[in-house]
């Protein structure tokens, strides 16, 4: 019998893994998505600012894949009955491919949710672009690369505003020397002041508390620091982490279920070496061939290769005509070699146009 194959998200890696298991298992494929539309998540920070990006309709991006789309929230999985329930209907799923995706968390600071916006979700961005229009002062907090990536695009659409940057470390800490040098000299450059080793108690209508009890003034506050996932998997019974996420084989199968797959930042990855791969779109792609490179595999009685994965590259925005290459080591730890200015630009749009790209020719991610 062909299985149902029923896929939650249409993220990055949702959206490929519905059409890949598509094309090669020749089992019918439901989607399941809140949003009609798709979002360019690594392009929230430029929706922040003002620039205006394209709608992406999911019906458009699934035409001649034969993949059935729903649009509707997830209420609960029944993992005993291979069921997932929705607002207003019931589907049943031989295979689930479980990529629900991350959010920023908004609640393990109080104040956070009530006063800050984030980048990580097209609404909240919208918001913020609104908000930006009248606000004079801007603290954003977090110093990983969506915090460094909203900064700088911030100061550089909005040079007479004051932008602070404020992290619980170093600026840069994770870049070689080389690469934290030229962060901090787009910094200077933007005019960006940096609050480092500052850990945010509160969040209030004023701006930030500060566990020491300083304070840092801000008409709005951009929250980028800490994610979360949905607790549905958790709810259903699977096996995850501590952070909620599903925890998975070599081969992105469930530890607990075999017939669920996980991908993106839903999934708690590993490469062979044991380490866990970082929430990027970069890990995500792959990710979501090879789980269904897998799939197909057992379905065909085979047994699937483990997956294979190292890291090459970092790449920060800083802003539209800057940017910082990082080299990295197969442990995602930094080489020595950096590329900046206006060619890294152009290589970070490359990427994020290929990442793009990939979600109407799944084919690519097997190449990621």
């Amino acid at each position: 019998m062909t299985p149902h194959i029923v896929v939650l998200g249409a993220g990055y890696s949702g959206l490929v893994a519905a059409k890949l298991a598509a094309r090669r298992t020749g089992s019918p494929v439901t989607l399941v998505n809140a949003r009609e539309t798709f979002v360019e998540r690594v392009r929230m920070h430029q929706l922040a600012s003002g620039q205006q990006l394209p709608e992406r309709r999911i019906t458009d991006l699934l035409e001649g894949t034969g993949v059935d789309f729903v649009a509707d929230r997830v209420q609960r999985i029944d993992a005993g009955s291979r069921t997932v329930v929705l607002s207003d209907r019931e589907l049943r799923y031989d295979v689930l491919i479980y990529a629900l995706g991350s959010r920023a968390d908004l609640n393990s600071v109080p104040g956070a949710s009530e006063y800050a916006f984030t980048v990580a979700d097209v609404d909240q961005a919208g918001q913020l672009r609104e908000r930006m229009r009248t606000s004079g002062t801007i603290a954003v907090v977090g110093g990983g690369l969506t915090g460094i990536e909203a900064a700088t695009e911030l100061a550089e659409t909005y040079p007479d505003r004051v932008v602070r940057l404020v992290t619980s470390g170093h600026l840069g800490s994770a870049l070689s020397e080389r690469g934290r040098n030229y962060l901090h000299r787009s910094f200077d450059r933007l005019g960006i002041e940096l609050v480092e080793n500052a850990r945010v108690a509160a969040v209030d209508a004023d701006g930030l508390k500060l566990d020491d009890g300083d304070r840092v003034a801000a008409d709005v506050v951009v929250w980028t620091t800490g994610f979360e996932v949905s607790p549905l998997a958790a709810e259903a019974g699977f096996a995850v982490d501590a952070h909620g996420r599903m925890q998975v084989d070599a081969t992105l199968r469930s530890v607990s279920h075999p017939d669920v797959y996980a991908v993106g930042d839903a999934a708690a990855v590993r490469r062979t070496s044991g380490q866990e791969l970082r929430m990027a779109c970069a890990t995500g792609l792959p990710a979501a061939a090879h789980a269904v490179r897998s799939l197909k595999a057992r379905l065909a009685g085979q047994e699937p290769k483990p997956l294979r994965f190292r890291y090459i590259n970092q790449c920060i925005s800083l802003g539209r005509n800057d940017a910082l290459i990082q080299f990295v080591h197969a442990d995602d730890s930094p080489r020595k070699t950096v590329l900046t200015g206006r060619a890294a630009a152009r290589y970070k749009e490359a990427i994020v146009r290929a990442a793009f790209l990939t979600q109407r020719h799944p084919g690519l991610a097997a190449l990621a």
